[in-house]
Parts: C-alpha cells; sequence; structure tokens
C-alpha cells in the first residue's frame, strides 16, 4: 500500500472533517493517508481553534523571531513514504532541506501559490518563495486564483490540481434551515430588531478585515435606507472600536462570538453579509444559508474569493465608500436581485463541500503517485 503524508504546521478544529474524509477515500484507492501536525504559537493558541485528530502523528516544533520561523524536522519520519504534502510557508525551514538535501520520493504544495495580503508583492520574501514554487512534483492549488501565481513561475498547470478549498458547511447549513419562525421572533425582540432590513459582519476584527470602512460604509447604508440594521459577529484586536460605535448607533448591535446553533439564528435574522475587507473562508457560511456576501475589489482578498461570481452569488462593488454603500442599498432594496443572488448562494454552496474538496485531493494524489517526477530544470515535463 501506498502512503501519502500531510504536514501541518499545526491542526485547526475545520480541517479535522476533510482529513476524515481523505482519509476515507484513500483507503479505498489503496493508499495510507498519515498527518503529521506540530503545536501552534502561543498567539495561535488564543484563538482556540485547535483541532483532534486521534490518529494523527505529533511533530515537534520550535519557534523564533515570534512565530515568523518554526523549525519543525518531519524528514526521517516520511523519508520511505511515497508523498509527502506540506505547505507553501517560508516560515517552514525544513521545507527547504525537503527540496533540496533530503528530497522525498515525491514532494507536493499545498497552498494559495502566493502572500495575497503581501504589501511588497515584489520584496525578498515573495521572491523567495517563487524560487520555491517550482521544485516540487506537484501542486495542490487552493482554487483557480491560485494557478496563475504558480504557472508564472513556471510551474506546468498539467501538474496542478485545483482543490477548492472548503470546511464542512453542511451542518451550519442545516440549522439554518431548521430555525423555528418562533425563534426568529423571540431573538428579535432580544435583540431589539424593528425590521427585516439586516445586514451582518461574521469574521475576526482585525485591520484586514476594514473594520473602519466597514462602519463608515454602514452609516452610509442607514441613511439610504433608514430601516436598516447590523450585527456585527466576532472578536479580535478591533473589538473596542466596534463596541464604541455601538454605544453612538443604537441600529448596531455587536453580539461577540457565535458559533454553531447561535451563527445559524443570526444569519437566519440577515439578508445581507457585509464584508468590505478581506474575504476568505467565510464566504463558504454565506453560501451554506443563502445570505449573499457583498464585498469590494480592494485587492487583498484570500483565493476564496475566486468562488465569488459578481452578480451572481454576491456583489463585488469598486472600492469606494459611496459604491460600496450603494452596492448594500440596491440589494437591500431590489427583491428580485436578492432573490437572485440567493439562488446563486444555493447552487454555490452545493459546488464548494468539503466532500468535493476530499475528492479533488485525492485525484490529484492518484495522478501524482502515477506521474514521473518533476524535473523543474526542464520544465516541459
Amino acid at each position: 500500500m501506498r502512503t501519502v503524508t500531510i504536514i501541518q504546521r499545526r491542526l485547526t478544529h475545520y480541517r479535522v472533517p476533510f482529513f476524515e474524509l481523505l482519509r476515507e477515500r484513500l483507503h479505498a484507492n489503496k493508499i495510507r493517508l498519515r498527518v503529521l501536525c506540530g503545536p501552534a504559537t502561543p498567539e495561535e493558541k488564543k484563538k482556540h481553534d485547535g483541532g483532534h485528530l486521534p490518529w494523527a502523528e505529533q511533530l515537534s516544533a520550535q519557534y523564533l523571531l515570534n512565530g515568523r520561523i518554526c523549525i519543525q524536522p518531519f524528514h526521517r519520519a516520511t523519508h520511505d513514504d511515497d508523498l509527502v504534502i506540506v505547505g507553501h510557508e517560508n516560515k517552514m525551514i525544513c521545507n527547504l532541506i525537503a527540496l533540496t538535501v533530503r528530497r522525498p520520493r515525491r514532494i507536493a504544495f499545498w497552498g494559495h501559490g502566493a502572500n495575497f495580503q503581501s504589501t511588497h508583492p515584489e520584496g525578498l520574501k515573495e521572491r523567495f518563495k517563487g524560487w520555491s514554487t517550482n521544485r516540487v512534483d506537484w501542486w495542490f492549488a487552493y482554487t483557480d486564483v491560485s494557478v496563475p501565481f504558480i504557472e508564472r513561475f513556471g510551474f506546468p498547470r498539467k501538474r496542478i490540481t485545483v482543490i477548492n478549498n472548503s470546511v464542512d458547511t453542511a451542518t451550519l447549513g442545516r440549522m439554518w434551515h431548521e430555525v423555528p419562525a418562533e425563534r426568529l421572533e423571540s431573538l428579535r425582540r432580544e435583540l431589539r430588531l424593528e425590521g427585516s432590513y439586516v445586514g451582518i459582519f461574521i469574521g475576526s476584527l482585525y485591520e484586514e478585515k476594514r473594520i473602519g470602512f466597514m462602519l463608515e460604509a454602514a452609516t452610509l447604508i442607514r441613511a439610504r435606507v433608514p430601516a436598516f440594521e447590523f450585527l456585527v459577529v466576532g472578536a479580535g484586536p478591533q473589538k473596542e472600536e466596534v463596541e464604541r460605535f455601538c454605544a453612538g448607533h443604537p441600529w448596531v448591535r455587536y453580539l461577540g462570538m457565535r458559533q454553531g446553533q447561535a451563527k445559524a439564528e443570526v444569519l437566519a435574522l440577515s439578508k445581507v453579509m457585509i464584508n468590505p475587507g478581506l474575504v476568505g473562508l467565510g464566504i463558504l457560511d454565506a453560501f451554506a444559508c443563502s445570505v449573499p456576501m457583498l464585498t469590494t475589489d480592494f485587492g487583498l482578498h484570500s483565493p476564496e474569493i475566486g468562488y465569488l461570481s459578481n452578480g451572481e452569488n454576491g456583489i463585488i462593488s469598486a472600492d469606494t465608500l459611496q459604491a460600496y454603500a450603494k452596492s448594500v442599498c440596491d440589494v437591500l432594496q431590489d427583491r428580485a436581485l436578492l432573490t437572485r443572488l440567493r439562488v446563486g448562494c444555493v447552487a454555490s454552496a452545493a459546488t464548494y463541500t468539503v466532500e468535493n474538496m476530499a475528492k479533488h485531493f485525492v485525484d490529484g494524489a492518484m495522478d501524482c503517485l502515477d506521474t514521473s517526477a518533476f524535473d523543474f530544470r526542464n520544465r516541459d515535463a
């Protein structure tokens, strides 16, 4: 039986369902899956998003320079494995060893293809990332958006598998669908909501989410749609900024963290998901609960922005306060447009699933195992 090994710097809870599915489907193809993972940084542990996989194997890790460097040796543990898959992170020093002096039988990257939030895309870090891009045998790209970033360094398209990065949103979607009408009415009273023009933000409250821009836009939306009300769900370093804004704007409610059933309920109250900043995996919540995401084209989104089809399952406006506020008002006030976007969300929810992600990953792993090693000096290989 052949062996595929995935190295995870740390294991998050949202990856556990994917690894369980992947293990099952690889085993059906007579391939053994190993997942080797290490500890989070002290700062990451504060997020309380760690996962547990009973069959995962533990790796030691040493973090330097406040987590900017990670030494996580995996070479001895994987030297007999047929394919080793690692994250495309500059901080992983041992990846460099695996790409040069202690190369596995097959090695692949799993990742974005670039740092989409880099403020210096031509800087030394991104140049190094580019150098490493075509030193592997295969690529598991997060989305179609990642592919051009991988190809531009000469890596052949036929050795790239697009996995459509996802998480298990089926449970959230089911919870949303089953929220009783009486619970919604009770929650409306609890949150002191007066109408149905409700927008929601769900995510971490940090700089790349453009919290200040979002709150300014909310003020413009309220001026144009007087019945507009806004729910903010999440936590992070800009929590106090949100709380101060709420104190002066009683039509905004800060709800803190909400997970599971509690998140499904507030989504069931909402018409649109407001997020003018970085869009990542949160777009899957929008699809699962038919609450279209509205964002801007500000340029620092994660690859999952590729799932948003403008005007079909969400909206991408120009990157100005006026344009963004107008786009939200248009959707709130145009029933036909909102309905079209919600129909698009339903279709996308069926496409971007953890089950499909596992299928793509299995297909890519088998193609890699059945293909000769990649000679990066001959890029037509």
